[in-house]
């Protein structure tokens, strides 16, 4: 009698790193960052094993992130026709990878690589090979992407990342921090319409303020960087004597902030916030608003980061 072997997770092969305190947990299936903590404390409110990904997880969003009107789009005389799987927005969303299996190219105790290549679809014509590196070390997490444009024509271009941040109180008695100095006014269907400063208005959280009862889900840019040319964004439980930074290199010109109101799964809602570095807006392959466009054979590199700022694991600057 031949033998059965054992149910695979949802979410593929379960891709384990550790540096001293620090755990994390990455998978197959879009190379998601499902797991992340720090002496047994949640640094993201991740999903369990037997789980696939709800509400954008930990997953990476290529060759888009968030909304596109449609799911229709041109580019230099292609056109792309993505499904809507918002559907009740009109809305494709978050890209094509993040359902898609990634291979493992390399793996060590503290560091793992995964790979992808997105073929040429009817929502997304040209080929994309991609690269997603994850890194545990004194500094934190820090996760590097490299996209390299594997098609004869130009290609547009844009990512971004899903984290859902949590320094282990409730969003109500959290403390926000996002350095920027404008923000996204956004139509009815989650789509941008302009922008404007965030000066004067609820959505300034330039300075650490707690988030109370706000509803975030919200794209900032003009984003304030540090002399290392990194952006960081915070937040923190003053109760618990806990943050949670969150950096991004000079190729992630917005955050979006998003603090889970519509989750569908009731209980999982306003429990963390999701900052989401992305290089473009929502919407960018239509508008071309901070969209990039890779040659043939060219390639394009960003990273961001995550600090739990507390003893934990020693010096923590990235």
């Amino acid at each position: 009698m031949s033998s059965v072997n054992a149910v695979s997770p949802p979410s593929g092969a379960q891709y384990e790193i550790r540096h001293g305190s620090q755990r994390a947990i990455v998978t197959e299936v879009g190379a998601t960052l499902r797991h992340y903590s720090v002496e047994d404390a949640d640094i993201i409110d991740g999903f369990g094993v037997e789980e696939w990904s709800p509400s954008g997880r930990g997953q990476v969003l290529a060759p888009w992130p968030n909304r596109l009107d449609r799911g229709q789009y041109r580019f230099e005389g292609r056109t792309g026709q993505a499904a809507l799987d918002e559907p009740e927005l009109q809305n494709a969303i978050h890209g094509l990878v993040r359902w898609l299996p990634w291979r493992s190219a390399s793996k060590s105790a503290g560091e793992v690589a995964l790979t992808c290549a997105l073929h040429p679809q009817p929502g997304y014509p040209w080929r994309l090979d991609l690269e997603v590196r994850y890194r545990l070390d004194v500094t934190g997490l820090t996760v590097s992407f490299l996209a390299r444009n594997a098609s004869s024509v130009p290609a547009p271009f844009g990512i971004g990342f899903h984290p859902y941040l949590t320094a282990g109180a409730a969003i109500d008695d959290a403390v926000l921090r996002v350095p920027a100095n404008r923000c996204l006014v956004m139509d009815d269907r989650g789509l941008p319409v302009g922008d404007e400063p965030v000066a004067g208005s609820d959505r300034d959280f330039t300075e650490p303020r707690s988030v109370g009862s706000m509803r975030l889900d919200t794209g900032y840019t003009d984003l304030v960087r540090g002399a290392d040319g990194l952006a960081r964004a915070s937040v923190a439980s003053p109760d618990k004597g806990r943050r949670v930074s969150l950096w991004a290199d000079s190729l992630f010109r917005y955050l979006m902030v998003y603090t889970g109101d519509t989750i569908e799964n009731v209980a999982r809602r306003r429990r963390a916030i999701a900052i989401e570095p992305m290089t473009c807006p929502p919407n960018a392959l239509r508008s071309g608003i901070g969209l990039l466009k890779l040659e043939p054979g060219q390639h394009v590199e960003g990273r961001w980061g995550v600090v739990p700022d507390w003893a934990a694991i020693g010096t923590l600057t990235p």
